[in-house]
């Protein structure tokens, strides 16, 4: 099989692709029409039939995947640079996002070699006596992908890999801001081997590329990534498709006093702030016993404004822009609102150009915007409690359900909070934010329907196809 081009580009129109840092053109990009979207569709049934022919094969599957992985590996500061321009995320930790990519397309390759279906235990039944059975794993059918801004390498390896390692074509929808990544990312699966109409990226807005993935009849899967709104809103418009859902949250952090709050407060300065607070996961809530919430709110004030905001591409840039001004805005907004409402100030708030200082609040109530929504940007804010079930019921008091963490160092509280924190994941001793790219990775409620990571989402992407034999 030939490997040509994986992006789909029949429009005369164009999208720009500006820097969040300082709005600056960084290209343009040729948008993609719900005709470009149609033939790419036909390109993966194409590639699907061809799959199931055993012309591409999964030994050669993961071939292409392992390939990928080490050229990506060496290109770390190719793919680093160009994340850090799209998407304003600081050029370190850019680099630590394409690293991660690395691990995505690795483990996904681990499962193209192993991914196998059961055998069916028939002669536990006088009616199975006679017969041999066993399920294989089969590609689900041409995914269709749209991935958010944020991560945009390390989140499209998220979907692209196990697509691959299922045997499943993608039509890919990256972010409009921020779609130069998976476009690299696609050329390079391309080099590496990827047969042509297994990838093809689609630029172009929701309104166009996204409404003709989800209408389409031969698009058997959506896989989507984004705000709780427009996620669910695919679902109900997509009954007969199997759409996997990774959305929002608002994660929360128990803070006792017996655990280490002191490194608490440490990890609390990144993984508030890294990207400007932009993950799904980012530390937002901040429970704190009544005990030590002015000792742990005096030193997370004193790390968070060591932060150094600015440039991206400046080596020792920590947080930069949000994606877009508005966003800025609305962040901005929301804290004014809950200062007005009774919240403390503790340090940020301020709009310095492009950027949003980062933001402490303290004495926030659980009524407040930036307490029951996800804020999305560089804030959090502090709350304190006296009795540890109330903390783990306030915790639970929300839409989302993605990731939630305690620090205790006493094993019954940790336990209980595994038990009894309503979260896809409970991290204890661990910030919320925390993920390795292996892991189940899933939430409850608002915050979705499935689980990432490859050895999850290749499940997803596949069916068992069930094969009797009469002996």
């Amino acid at each position: 099989m030939t490997t040509t081009a994986a992006t789909e580009q029949t429009s005369p129109s164009t999208i720009t692709v500006r820097a969040p840092f300082d709005g600056g053109t960084i290209t343009e990009v040729a948008a993609t029409d719900s005709a470009g979207v149609n033939a790419a569709i036909a390109r993966g049934r194409s590639m699907l039939r061809a799959v199931h022919a055993g012309e591409f094969p999964a030994w050669k599957r993961s071939e292409v995947l392992d390939l990928a992985a080490r050229t990506l590996r060496e290109r770390i500061e190719e793919f680093a640079r160009t994340i850090a321009l799209e998407s304003a995320k600081p050029i370190r930790t850019a680099r630590v996002e394409a690293q991660r990519a690395v691990s995505t397309l690795t483990f996904s390759a681990v499962e193209a070699r192993t991914l196998a279906g059961h055998m069916v235990p028939m002669e536990g039944s006088e009616a199975g006596a006679g017969k041999l059975a066993f399920t294989l794993r089969s590609p689900i059918g041409v995914i269709g992908a749209i991935s958010p801004f944020n991560f945009p390498l390390n989140l499209v390896a998220h979907k692209v890999g196990p697509a691959i390692a299922a045997g499943a074509p993608v039509v890919l929808k990256p972010a409009s801001s921020t779609p130069l990544s998976a476009l690299a990312l696609a050329a390079l699966l391309n080099e590496c081997g990827l047969p042509d109409g297994f990838l093809t990226v689609t630029v172009g807005a929701g309104s166009t590329v996204g409404d003709a993935l989800v209408n389409h009849d031969d698009i058997a899967m959506i896989t989507f990534t984004g705000s709780p709104d427009v996620g669910w809103g695919i679902r109900a418009r997509a009954p007969r498709k199997k759409v996997g859902l990774e959305l929002g949250n608002n994660a929360p952090v128990i803070i006792e006093p017996d655990g280490d709050w002191q490194r608490a407060a440490r990890l609390i300065k990144t993984a508030g702030f890294s990207h400007a607070g932009q993950s799904c996961i980012s530390t937002q809530r901040i429970f704190v016993h009544e005990s030590i919430a002015a000792q742990f709110t005096e030193l997370l004030e004193a790390e968070v404004q060591s932060l150094v905001v600015g440039d991206p591409l400046d080596e020792q840039t920590e947080v930069s822009a949000l994606i877009s001004l508005s966003e800025r805005d609305r962040v901005c907004e929301w804290v004014n609102e809950a200062v007005l409402a009774g919240a403390t100030l503790v340090t940020g708030g301020q709009i310095d150009g492009s950027l949003l200082r980062p933001t402490i609040l303290s004495n926030v109530a659980d009524d407040m915007k930036v307490s029951y929504l996800e804020v999305f940007g560089p804030v959090v804010g502090i709350s304190t409690y006296r009795d540890f079930d109330t903390a783990i019921e306030r915790a639970n008091d929300t839409r989302y359900g993605l990731q939630a963490s305690v620090f205790t160092s006493r094993l019954d509280r940790a336990m209980q909070a595994v038990h009894g924190l309503d979260f896809g994941g409970v991290l204890v001793n661990e910030v919320p934010t925390y993920r390795a790219d292996q892991m189940p990775y899933g939430g409850l409620r608002d915050s979705g329907n499935t689980h990432e990571g490859p050895a999850y989402a290749v499940r997803e992407m596949t069916h068992e196809r069930l094969a009797v034999i009469q002996l």
